[in-house]
């Protein structure tokens, strides 16, 4: 497989490891429009490839995803065909992350926020470098956690601990993730994709039918629950886009003028 590149997003080929790569490092790999779409489309095209044994999801740059695009975000205010269809890639991305066929390493390479969060707890493996964190902030500027944060959150650190830090939109330090169960490794900045690499060819190395199918196994435990959850949790949140308390909030944490100033691409 030779390297493929979509919107904001690309794979390279390591052996049977298949490399993703969020790919807009100057926005600290924040999510528009397009790399939103990106994330519906990997997994199909990934899942086709025959020679894929193993997937590692990282970020280039400092930042895994620092969350969501601005002017992504105030389209959404704006159009409610938008808050539409916004709400379903982001069903169909967790529903496809859920079901993917091949085990996914993340390598958190810095801030993972929001959506960048819940594609990160979406993986089967997690690595993040020491000065990396995980934050969903949906709560604190008026949204439901929707996006994967009530689904994923109370199957890794139980429901009390996934209640405070969702209620809150505290930062959860690498360290913490580790010690709660959330990473599987630590790992210094510069090591970060060795190690996360070394676990992914290992795992490439497994037979391949008998890994799948225990993943699979073990993916029912959040599939089982995963369709009412993602789907009151996405309408929730689509409704919540539109309301004057989010929109208020985004605005206050912007400064009214900047927000104000941000010009909505109808294509994005």
């Amino acid at each position: 497989m030779s390297a493929i590149e979509l919107d904001h997003l690309s794979i390279t080929a390591v052996g049977g490891v298949r490399v993703v790569t969020l790919d807009r490092p100057d926005f600290l790999n924040v999510v528009n429009g397009e790399l939103h779409r990106s994330l519906v489309d990997v997994w199909r095209l990934l899942d086709r490839d025959p020679d894929a044994r193993a997937v590692l999801l990282t970020g280039a740059g400092k930042a895994f995803s620092a969350g969501g695009d601005f002017q992504f975000l105030k389209r959404q205010h704006q159009s409610l065909d938008s808050r539409y269809m916004i709400q379903q890639e982001v069903g169909t991305i967790l529903r496809e992350m859920i079901t993917f066929r091949l085990p996914v390493v993340a390598a958190i390479n810095g801030p993972a926020i929001g959506l960048g969060a819940s594609l990160a707890l979406s993986a089967d493996l997690v690595v993040m470098a020491e000065k990396a964190f995980l934050q969903d902030p949906h709560v604190s500027i008026g949204l439901t956690a929707g996006d994967g944060g009530a689904l994923h959150w109370p199957h890794l650190i139980g429901m009390a601990r996934a209640k405070e830090f969702l209620y809150l939109g505290n930062r959860m330090s690498a360290q913490e993730a580790f010690e709660l169960g959330v990473a599987n490794r630590v790992a210094a900045p510069e090591d970060l994709f060795d190690t996360a690499l070394d676990l992914a060819q290992r795992l490439a190395k497994q037979p391949a039918r008998a890994l799948q199918s225990t993943k699979r196994a073990l993916s029912l435990h959040i599939a089982q629950t995963a369709v009412p959850i993602i789907d009151y949790g996405a309408t929730a949140e689509l409704v919540e886009l539109g309301a004057p308390e989010h929109i208020e909030l985004i605005r206050d944490f912007l400064g009214a003028e900047k927000y104000d100033a941000i010009e909505v691409d109808s294509k994005d």
